[in-house]
C-alpha cells in the first residue's frame, strides 16, 4: 500500500517533450527502462568504482555498483511504501555522469575544466539524459519525467549557490525547484548509494588484501557481526565467514534506515510529496548512532583503501590519461570522432573545451587508456 507521501506516476508532472503513456507500463517504468537501455548505461560496465576496470574480474565496476544501488533501494522504498519503480531509476542514474577512472578522473576533468565552467559528475548525468543521448526521432535525450529529472540532480539535497553549467543550462529550461529537496523516493536512492559502496569497498578491500579480517574488526558493526559469524559457525572457512559477517553489516545498515526513516515520516505528519519537498530537511536518514559508526568505517576505508599506495600509484597514472588527452583534443578537435566535430565550432573554445569533456567523461576505462596509447604512446 502506498504512503500519502510516495510519488504517484498517475500524477508526475510529465516529460519536457508530452508523449502517450502506455497502460502497462508506467510512467516511472518507462524512465527506468530507458535508463537501462541507454548507451551511458552500459559502459559504466568498464568504468571505475575503486579499482580501474582491468584489474581484476571481481571487484565493482560503476554498473555492477548502480545495481547493487538499486536493490537496495528498492527494498528501503518497498518498506517505506514509497514508489520503487521512481526509486529505482534514480538509483540506475545517479552514476551516468562519473567519467572514466572513478573520482580520480573527475577530479582532473574538474581542474581542466575550470576555466570553462568546471565539471560535474551528477550534472554531467543530467546532461546525458536530457542531450547526449541521442537515439529518439522527436527529442534529444530520454525524455524523463520531471520526477527523475529532479531526483538525479538533487538525490543528495537541494542544489544552491553557484550551478554547475551543464545542471544551470537545463534547469532555465526547465525548472527542477533546486532549492528543496527531493522526493523521498530520490532521499532512498541517495542513502542506498552509501549503504551499496560502503558494504562492498570492504569486500573488495578484502578481496584486494588490502587489509584483513583482524584489521576491520575493532570498527563497530563489523567486530559484532564477525562475532555472531563465529559463535554459530565455529571454523567457517575464510570466504563464508567475509560473506556471513559483510552481509550482516549490510542488513543492519538497511534495517537502521527503514527503521529511522519511517519514525521521521511519521513525524514530519506529510501528506503528500510536494511537504516532502518542502519540509527544509531530509525525512531518509540513518540514525545519530550508526552514522557516527559509518563514519569511522568510512575513515578506516580513506586512510586504508581509497589513499592505499597501490591505489594511489593507479590514480596518478589515469590522472595523466586524461590530463593528456584533453589539452590534445582541444588543441587538434579533428582527432574527435565526425559526429562530436560537427556540433561545436572550434572557434569558440568554452562550447569546444565543453564539447571534449563530454567526449572524455563518456569514455571507458578501457577506451580511454586505448585512446591515449594511439595518439600519445
Amino acid at each position: 500500500m502506498s504512503a500519502p507521501y510516495a510519488s504517484d506516476p498517475a500524477r508526475a508532472r510529465g516529460r519536457r517533450w508530452p508523449e502517450e503513456e502506455f497502460s502497462f507500463r508506467s510512467a516511472f517504468q518507462r524512465d527506468r527502462d530507458r535508463i537501462i537501455h541507454a548507451s551511458a548505461f552500459r559502459r559504466l560496465k568498464h568504468k571505475t568504482q575503486v579499482f580501474v576496470e582491468h584489474e581484476g574480474d571481481y571487484y565493482r565496476t560503476r554498473l555492477t555498483h548502480s545495481i547493487e544501488v538499486a536493490q537496495v533501494a528498492r527494498t528501503i522504498a518497498g518498506a517505506l511504501g514509497l514508489n520503487d519503480c521512481l526509486t529505482e531509476a534514480v538509483a540506475l542514474a545517479h552514476d551516468l555522469g562519473h567519467p572514466p577512472f572513478g573520482h580520480t578522473g573527475e577530479d582532473a576533468l574538474q581542474s581542466l575544466m575550470e576555466p570553462f565552467g568546471g565539471f560535474d559528475h551528477n550534472a554531467q548525468a543530467i546532461k546525458i539524459v536530457t542531450r547526449l543521448e541521442c537515439h529518439y526521432a522527436d527529442f534529444d535525450g530520454l525524455n524523463l519525467t520531471w520526477e527523475a529529472l529532479e531526483g538525479i540532480a538533487k538525490h543528495n539535497g537541494p542544489v544552491t549557490g553557484d550551478l554547475p553549467y551543464a545542471l544551470a543550462e537545463y534547469d532555465a529550461e526547465h525548472d527542477l525547484e533546486l532549492s528543496t529537496h527531493a522526493s523521498a523516493e530520490a532521499q532512498v536512492a541517495a542513502l542506498s548509494d552509501d549503504i551499496a559502496y560502503n558494504n562492498h569497498d570492504l569486500h573488495d578491500g578484502l578481496r584486494a588484501g588490502l587489509f584483513d579480517e583482524a584489521d576491520i574488526c575493532h570498527l563497530p558493526m563489523i567486530g559484532p557481526a564477525f562475532a555472531e559469524v563465529d559463535a554459530m559457525h565455529p571454523g567457517l572457512e575464510t570466504m563464508r565467514r567475509r560473506h556471513e559477517g559483510l552481509r550482516r553489516v549490510f542488513g543492519a545498515m538497511v534495517s537502521d534506515v527503514v527503521a529511522t526513516s519511517r519514525d521521521l515520516l511519521e513525524q514530519s505528519g506529510a501528506q503528500s510529496v510536494d511537504d516532502i519537498r518542502h519540509l527544509g530537511r531530509p525525512v531518509i536518514r540513518f540514525s545519530d548512532a550508526l552514522w557516527s559508526d559509518l563514519q569511522q568505517i568510512r575513515s578506516f576505508l580513506f586512510n586504508n583503501m581509497y589513499r592505499a599506495p597501490s591505489v594511489m600509484e593507479k590514480r596518478e597514472e589515469v590522472t595523466c590519461i586524461v590530463n593528456d588527452l584533453f589539452p590534445l583534443f582541444l588543441s587538434k578537435p579533428d582527432l574527435l570522432p565526425a559526429e562530436w566535430r560537427r556540433n561545436v565550432d572550434a572557434r569558440d573554445e568554452v562550447a569546444l573545451a565543453r564539447s571534449v569533456s563530454d567526449y572524455i567523461s563518456g569514455m571507458t576505462d578501457r577506451f580511454a587508456l586505448q585512446e591515449h596509447t594511439r595518439l600519445i604512446g
